[in-house]
């Protein structure tokens, strides 16, 4: 078990190597080995193994040819990929400038209504949403092993990312006018 895992490792890393400019990451999430029992019994028939690994592609004109070839390998699951964006894209920066523009005007609004007006801004944070994990486009793929692998052609298409932001904004407002008490009789 543990020399086919070696094998299987060692052809993976080799077919990752051919596409240096289309891999911006890989890592090995898991190695997993595991006795395998005679049905009712305590006693080990054979070992299981598997390695597990993550490779973060940002050439998606590569990603098809490279989920063609990975799923080509002799006992060998793919599954993926999975769209987000970059950490640190500007997409969410601007969403987020957008978020605060929104809900400052929000503030001036409410604070009119009461015959007031903004005077300073006490807090902004943001609002926990989203739970950052990446959204499954295809689940799981797995090839069989293909005579003709070279000449097949998988066309991949990013998924649509929504970029959200929500924001807490506190703010200090004037005293309301005398005059609107007034008109409520207060």
């Amino acid at each position: 078990t543990l020399t086919r895992l070696t094998d299987r490792s060692a052809e993976l890393r080799t077919a990752l190597d051919d596409y240096p400019d289309a891999i911006e990451r890989r890592e090995t999430g898991g190695v997993q080995i595991y006795p395998e029992l005679k049905r009712g019994g305590e006693r080990v028939s054979a070992y299981n193994g598997s390695v597990t690994t993550t490779v973060t592609v940002t050439d998606f004109a590569a990603l098809g040819d490279l989920l063609l070839r990975l799923g080509n390998m002799d006992q060998t699951s793919v599954s993926g990929p999975w769209w987000r964006l970059k950490p640190g894209s500007r997409a969410g920066a601007d969403v987020r400038k957008e978020a605060i523009a929104d809900a400052l005007q929000r503030a001036r609004e409410y604070a009119e209504a009461v015959g007031a007006r903004v005077d300073r801004l006490v807090e902004i944070r943001d609002e926990g949403i989203g739970d950052g994990l990446p959204q499954p486009m295809m689940r799981q793929m797995a090839y069989g092993k293909a005579e003709a692998a070279d000449s097949l052609e998988l066309d991949i298409d990013p998924q649509q990312q929504t970029v959200q932001a929500s924001v807490i904004v506190r703010v200090a407002i004037t005293d309301p006018g005398r005059s609107l008490y007034q008109s409520f009789g207060m």
